[in-house]
């Protein structure tokens, strides 16, 4: 596939599954509103300046007569806030919107975000009694993926917009006439405004020390601008959920701390029962409450630190018997090879140096008893790598499947099926799948490439999920595929496969969830963000049926609002498969919650642990090392 076409593909990824372009009634995705601007007057309302404002059906119209600006504060006042509105210019927009807005003898002062043509972006600004603004400092830089930012440099101030302001690229001018759609959140001494979903607002650092306080303020500086679906929602306060389990199932918490986003599950010991493996610490069956260290284990704060440990696997690499792990270290994975029993932590040796996913799914694409690693490669590269049985420990030989392509491989969203129903293993990914040749040759052997939108690019932190499912969902014997679409975001599908006459494959997305916006058309009505860890296909209620379960990686991105909804109840999730001649697709999907304290890390595992016939679920994250008990009969 060539480059312009593979970066034409990735570009259509938000156009086939993304949410629309802004409208006047685009309702809120992010959050679940407090407070939501649906009036016809301004009731609650104080203008500042010359400026005319008005309501009108829902909207909040500015005019800045005679050239005149001019402000329209709440009178409710806020610290810690999410906003959300849409907003349209009639000419080349100047407009805005201030937060933590306190009046001062000179008139007004606060935190503003500028929606002006070739200006957006955050600044401190200082506002007479007219209205107008007489000094603006562009705000230091601050964001990323930390809840409060460090005290800003001076040196680095940037004084009305200057060099050494928060930097970003801007976008491409605002449309006159068009509907934007502007997402702020502002939590403790961070502002992170969001323009139509793509995050070109640059992050900033509001030097009040976390402590400014004062009412929304809307601005016009020229023209009419029209404010619409204006929502507020106050930060200070949040739930704590109260625990829920399935009836079905039963909760062992195994440590209550964080280690690892991963597990694995293998007879480490030998002893006839399977054990589980969760960053440093091995859990031995058949209670689990016995525990070995394989590396020094120091616990992580998920508040403000990753762990390394994204993902792990069990498996004999070495061929003797013993199994052993294969775990990443960030962006690099690592063989501990098991010293048979030994009282000794495991010897470590780097083996994939070059990681460039959040996840690598371990499969056996030969039909020879060693299964091969799948990832993503420095370079742009899709491989798969085969450890040499004749030295396990050394670096392992890498396949590459696909050409260099910048795009080609994001760090989120694969999997591992049969997707063209020949009995060989294809290796999908957010933007399409390569299809497995019918005999595996050297180690640069080129799979063919085809393009499909499994995801969608509708948020700053970009597409795809972490594990896809490749199985028939309704029934029509052509493989389908399920897929989380934003592994920072919002989104679930499944892909219903089409052929046409002459055997070419195409998909059609079928969807199961989306956001808040879309709460009263999700599956069973549930909504929940971030879902990292993909989905793993398994009949868990053992009715002949491919289901699949899922979750939320609680604190995906720490403790901070870099992501929607990031405090929300860590979902462990089952959807049930139901096969229905009514519903788009003839399939349709049922969830049922299995546990809200727990949920999934990048990946997860579902196991028959006791080999009692049942499924049972095993995951690590901010919210320790669990296993769910599969108790159905």
């Amino acid at each position: 596939m060539s480059k312009t076409r593979t970066s034409r593909f990735v570009a259509a990824l938000g156009a086939m599954l993304a949410t629309s372009v802004a409208t006047a009634q685009t309702p809120v995705r992010d959050f679940v509103p407090e407070y939501t601007f649906q009036g016809s007057d301004l009731k609650g309302y104080q203008p500042v300046g010359r400026a005319t404002w008005r309501a009108q059906n829902g909207q909040i119209i500015g005019t800045a007569t005679g050239g005149n600006p001019g402000w329209l504060l709440m009178e409710q006042s806020y610290q810690d806030v999410s906003f959300w509105s849409n907003f349209r210019c009639s000419g080349p927009c100047n407009a805005g919107v201030m937060f933590r807005t306190t009046r001062t003898a000179r008139g007004l002062e606060g935190i503003f975000i500028s929606l002006a043509d070739g200006d957006l972006a955050p600044y401190r600004v200082v506002v007479d009694q007219d209205g107008r603004i007489t000094s603006r400092e562009r705000l230091a830089a601050g964001g990323g993926q930390v809840r409060i930012a460090l005290p800003p440099n001076p040196a680095q101030q940037g004084g009305g917009g200057g060099a050494g302001g928060a930097a970003a690229a801007q976008p491409a001018p605002l449309t006159p006439g068009a509907w934007n759609e502007l997402r702020v959140y502002l939590d403790a001494n961070i502002i992170r405004p969001q323009l139509n979903g793509t995050g070109r607002i640059p992050a900033g650092n509001t030097a009040d020390e976390s402590a400014g306080y004062g009412p929304i303020a809307l601005y016009v500086g020229a023209g009419e601008v029209q404010f619409a679906q204006l929502a507020v929602s106050d930060l200070r306060s949040r739930t704590a959920h109260a625990e829920v389990t399935h009836p079905s199932f039963r909760v062992q918490r195994l440590n209550p701390h964080h280690y690892a986003w991963d597990v694995a599950v293998a007879d480490f010991d030998r002893d006839g029962t399977q054990d589980i493996v969760a960053g440093p610490w091995i859990y031995l069956g058949p209670d689990f409450t016995k525990m070995q260290e394989i590396y020094l284990a120091q616990t992580i704060n998920p508040g403000v630190t990753y762990t390394p440990n994204m993902v792990t696997h069990a498996h004999d690499f070495t061929s003797d018997g013993w199994p052993d792990v294969l775990a990443t270290e960030s962006r690099q994975m690592v063989l501990y090879v098991n010293p048979k029993g030994a009282n000794r932590r495991w010897e470590r040796h780097l083996v994939l140096p070059n990681v460039t996913t959040e996840l690598t799914v371990l499969q056996n694409l030969d039909s020879d008893s060693m299964p091969e690693i799948v990832y993503g490669h420095t370079g742009g590269y899709m491989v798969y790598a085969k450890v040499d049985r004749n030295n396990p420990t050394a670096p392992w030989v890498v396949h590459r499947i696909s050409e260099a392509v910048v795009g080609n491989v994001n760090v989120h969203g694969m999997g591992v099926g049969d997707v063209n129903g020949d009995g060989r293993a294809d290796i999908l990914h957010a933007a399409g799948w390569w299809e497995q040749p019918p005999t595996l040759t050297g180690p640069d052997q080129k799979w063919t490439y085809h393009p499909a939108a499994f995801a969608t690019a509708g948020h700053i932190r970009g597409g795809g999920g972490a594990q896809m499912a490749v199985f028939d969902v309704n029934g029509d014997r052509l493989n389908d595929v399920v897929a989380s679409l934003n592994a920072h975001g919002w989104g679930l599908a499944w892909f219903e496969q089409k052929r046409d006459a002459r055997g070419r494959i195409t998909f059609e997305p079928r969807p199961i969830m989306g956001d808040f916006s879309t709460a009263s058309t999700n599956a069973g009505g549930l909504t929940f963000s971030q879902l990292h860890s993909g989905v793993v296909p398994v009949d868990l209620d053992n009715n002949g049926l491919t289901d699949f379960v899922t979750g939320k990686r609680y604190w995906s991105h720490l403790d901070a609002y870099g992501d929607p909804d990031p405090y929300g109840p860590a979902y462990t999730v089952w959807y049930r498969t139901i096969r229905d001649p009514n519903a788009p697709g003839g399939a349709r999907f049922q969830p049922e919650v299995i546990h809200n304290q727990s949920g999934v890390g990048s990946m997860f595992k579902v196991v028959d642990i006791d080999r009692n016939g049942r499924q049972d679920i095993i995951s690590s994250g901010v919210w320790g090392t669990n296993i769910l008990w599969n108790q159905m009969r």
